[in-house]
């Protein structure tokens, strides 16, 4: 029996502080996962950009309120859904991810929590435990779940390799060279096959 498991950020929705760097003008804030592999250096870089701009949770929410899923997306997550369980495995916020799950149809997420102050200053950050990703497909197998993974980014490279299958999606060049045992996708249609042709 099979789970998918899927990164958020990139592959379903756009980056969330891509965009708030956009809407800010903080250029800075256009680090990902993809440009800085240790999330908690990212993480706590990010936090002190906001502390020195005096920014919190609510212009971030401002921003990702206008967000909307890739062109594709919820049709594919549908249309995935229809033949797989699935579950999105992302390093975001609950804070963060509640609208955006609203627009996909309500998927079931595994995601971290915003430490944040009575004005809304955000303070700190809560994982719910160090490579989430990959200690969740490791905890789907270990009661009896075939995984099947895709992402975009170094954080995702774990949940990858550790699935039985795995694919990247709409990742960067440098990733798909460092990886090229693990095929690459840039069109949904391309990777719902794939994940179709894994459990035939």
């Amino acid at each position: 029996m099979y789970i998918t498991c899927l990164d958020m950020e990139g592959v379903l929705v756009p980056e969330i502080w891509i965009a708030f760097a956009r809407e800010s003008g903080i250029p800075e804030l256009k680090k990902t996962t993809r440009d800085e592999p240790d999330y908690n250096k990212l993480m706590n870089y990010r936090l002190d950009i906001l502390r020195e701009h005096k920014l919190g949770l609510k212009e971030i929410q401002d921003t990702i309120a206008k967000i909307d899923p890739m062109p594709g997306a919820k049709e594919f997550l549908d249309e995935l859904r229809t033949f797989s369980q699935v579950i999105i495995l992302s390093d975001t916020f609950t804070q963060f991810a509640t609208p955006l799950m609203k627009n996909l149809g309500w998927p079931t997420i595994f995601c971290n929590t915003l430490e944040v102050a009575t004005g809304g200053e955000i303070t700190g950050f809560k994982m719910r435990q160090e490579n989430q990703k990959y200690h969740a497909v490791k905890a789907l197998q270990s009661i009896g779940y075939d995984t099947i993974a895709s992402g975009d980014s170094f954080n995702d490279l774990a949940m990858i390799k550790q699935s039985q299958a795995g694919f990247l999606f709409k990742t960067t060049e440098a990733i798909k060279n460092d990886n090229p045992d693990i095929p690459a996708f840039e069109e949904y249609d391309e990777l719902l096959s794939a994940i179709k042709n894994v459990m035939l």
